[in-house]
């Protein structure tokens, strides 16, 4: 499938990139998904293996997930800016929330979006010009799947404790684990 952004990319001279996600599935569908829309992929699995590849030859792009085991993406987008302030970075998360988004941006992220993340949308926001908002997703998540998401991770985050999270939540503890219960909304 040829389309503008393909277009941009065949006329970057430089085409590295590095994909850096804990979620191995998600990293090996990604990095090759983006290979074969043209980039030279690399892969890390945790900050610290991103930290050394960045050190080693800083690539053009990379796309980050927001936290994993061994720290946070925002150390690795840092110090690719450091040692390369052209390249871009887009920030993939399974929490998503403002502050975050606004800690990425600052850091030097390009973009910010939220997991699961389409390969297309991906390319489009780290090929989006200067200055110029990437074009919305095709297939964004909805509201209810957003919800969902946000609530799944904070139950991860209190270790799979129902009442932690209900009051962390603000809600009742019965909701919570009605919420649970059901599968995941498209």
């Amino acid at each position: 499938m040829t389309n503008k952004y393909e277009e941009i990319l065949e006329g970057i001279p430089d085409k590295t990139l590095l994909v850096m996600d804990d979620d191995g599935p998600l990293r090996m569908r990604l990095s090759r998904a983006l290979e074969s829309r043209g980039f030279q992929v690399s892969v890390a699995s945790s900050v610290a293996e991103a930290l050394a590849i960045v050190r080693e030859k800083p690539p053009a792009f990379g796309v980050f997930d927001m936290r994993l085991e061994d720290g946070n993406g925002l150390t690795v987008v840092e110090e690719m800016h450091n040692l390369r302030p052209e390249s871009r970075v887009v920030m993939l998360t399974g929490y998503g929330n403002i502050a975050t988004a606004v800690a990425a941006v600052k850091a030097g992220a390009a973009d910010y979006l939220a997991k699961p993340a389409d390969a297309d949308d991906v390319m489009k926001a780290l090929l989006a010009i200067q200055d110029t908002l990437p074009e919305p997703p095709e297939n964004p998540m909805s509201a209810d799947r957003v919800k969902w998401e946000h609530i799944q991770r904070v139950y991860e985050l209190c270790g799979h404790n129902v009442s932690e999270t209900a009051r962390r939540l603000n809600m009742h503890r019965r909701t919570l684990q009605r919420i649970l219960a059901k599968r995941a909304p498209k």
